[in-house]
């Protein structure tokens, strides 16, 4: 967009939404420069914060008559890139649409708008016995809005699966600006799964401005674990071990020594003093189930080498062992300038051969890695540390990054496993899917927005005309053929 193109859509969104819904200066802009992934930045041309649906459609319908891009944004701790905003283009933030429209009991439901903090959802729903179940660590500020766009996951996905588990109906802005309505209340939808289809599209298919999600019932009894080990091979034997046993933790999740070092200095959560690697065990259920598996797990652990084992007494103590994992990624900025934040996914019993070649690209590079992961479904989260302001070093972290997820693809695993493919991991889709693939992904995105300009650049390694189906030529979108539209 040019200057004056910027003032005429920015003058025509203040007269129907309210100038403070319009942020056009350069300085206010760079507040979204990024979102939680800070290695990249770019700055919209435009922000608009509308204060309700109506205007979310209107903000769509505006750019979609002007052929201008446009990017959703919630709370912005997404970790892949995937808020990047568009120089030429309009960032949406929703953060204020942040209504819990409902929370039904009866049914098991709750219905909010997209910029519902995540942690408000279970403090609403606990007073009726119920919580939700996704907790990304980011919980207490990430929105719902977010975790719909990512299919984000959380400590707890390893019995109660991600966000797609949990979405049951949606209202979303198509990039037309056509208000859609996918789902419900009810267990399940007939027909294709759309909302499966909407859950983790990243923003390129539209703009969720309901979510209606599954609400799950408080446990009879939480009891959690934090086992000190020498290492990760010894913490890694201990998770095969408990899973391979039949139980099914809530959540299992690990730490090196590197990270431990990190939440210490941020949280002092005070772990066993001197572990290689910390594991942290949490069942939930009925009473006695939850009894006789913790034994189970606590067996384990001793037999695999724990050097300490914590039983928390208390919801405090409990909060306490959690403390250090969920402050880790923030915790990371104590001991390094800046990291990449990988979220790679491997087979659990390929844990400690992936973490030992990890170690050896660490030592063979000079780029250091702290390991934090959901140890339970093998969702590693390495973070690579660098300093930008020291020339090579961003580049050299690139590199190491690019070689871990190489790691997880050649032990059978996958490139992310909740953090979205984003801006950060779109180069390396190619690794892992054929072209045939990508082209049959890219036609389900061209459905939805034939004009690419739902969150373009992302999720996709190369700019793909939606004009372009293998085997055949099919017409341009009406903006394509006036020349107004970029696509992808």
């Amino acid at each position: 967009m040019t200057s004056d193109e910027i003032a005429v859509l920015a003058d025509h969104l203040r007269a129907v939404l309210g100038a403070d819904a319009v942020i056009d200066d350069h300085q206010r802009l760079r507040t979204y420069e990024c979102d939680g992934l800070a290695h990249y930045k770019a700055v919209p041309a435009l922000a608009v914060l509308p204060d309700d649906t109506a205007g979310i459609v209107e903000t769509v319908r505006a750019c979609a008559r002007a052929g201008v891009p446009f990017v959703a944004r919630g709370s912005g701790t997404g970790l892949s890139g995937g808020a990047l905003p568009r120089t030429d283009g309009v960032l949406i933030v929703t953060s204020r649409l942040w209504n819990i429209l409902e929370i039904d009991p009866a049914n098991q439901r709750a219905v909010l708008q997209p910029g519902v903090i995540n942690l408000d959802v279970t403090r609403a729903a606990k007073a009726y016995g119920y919580y939700y179940a996704p907790d990304p660590s980011s919980q207490q500020i990430c929105s719902i809005g977010g975790n719909v766009a990512e299919n984000s996951g959380g400590a707890h996905c390893l019995k109660y699966g991600f966000t797609t588990n949990h979405v049951t109906g949606l209202e979303f802005v198509a990039p037309d600006g056509e208000i859609v309505r996918l789902g419900g209340k009810a267990p399940d939808a007939t027909g294709y799964d759309l909302v499966g289809a909407i859950v983790g599209s990243e923003g390129t298919l539209g703009i969720a401005t309901e979510v209606t999600v599954r609400l799950v019932r408080l446990p009879e009894a939480v009891r959690t674990l934090l086992a000190g080990f020498a290492g990760t091979d010894d913490a890694g034997e201990a998770t095969s071990a408990i899973i391979g046993g039949g139980v099914v933790p809530a959540a299992m999740e690990m730490m090196d020594a590197l990270a431990i070092e990190a939440a210490e200095a941020a949280t002092h959560c005070d772990y066993p003093q001197g572990a290689g690697a910390v594991l942290i065990v949490e069942l939930d259920g009925p009473e006695g189930e939850v009894e006789r598996q913790f034994a189970e797990v606590e067996r384990h652990c001793r037999a695999a080498g724990a050097f300490e084992i914590r039983i928390a007494k208390d919801d405090a103590e409990r909060a306490l062992f959690w403390k250090g994992r969920k402050s880790a990624f923030a915790a990371v900025g104590r001991i390094s300038p800046d990291y990449i934040v990988q979220d790679g996914v491997i087979p659990r019993t390929a844990l400690s051969e992936v973490l030992g070649r990890i170690a050896e690209l660490s030592e063979a590079t000079g780029v250091r890695v702290a390991n934090v992961f959901h140890a339970g479904d093998g969702n590693l989260h390495p973070l690579v540390l660098f300093d930008d302001g020291v020339p090579g070093e961003a580049e050299r972290a690139e590199e190491v990054s690019a070689a871990i997820l190489d790691l997880c693809i050649t032990h059978g695993g996958s490139i992310t496993g909740e953090h979205g493919v984003g801006s950060d991991k779109a180069k390396y889709m190619p690794r892992m899917f054929s072209e045939s693939d990508l082209d049959t992904m890219q036609l389900v995105r061209c459905a939805f927005d034939p004009a690419g300009l739902a969150n373009p650049g992302k999720v996709f390694p190369t700019p793909r005309l939606c004009g372009e189906v293998p085997g055949r030529h099919r017409g341009a979108h009406p903006l394509q053929e006036a020349g107004i539209a970029e696509v992808f």
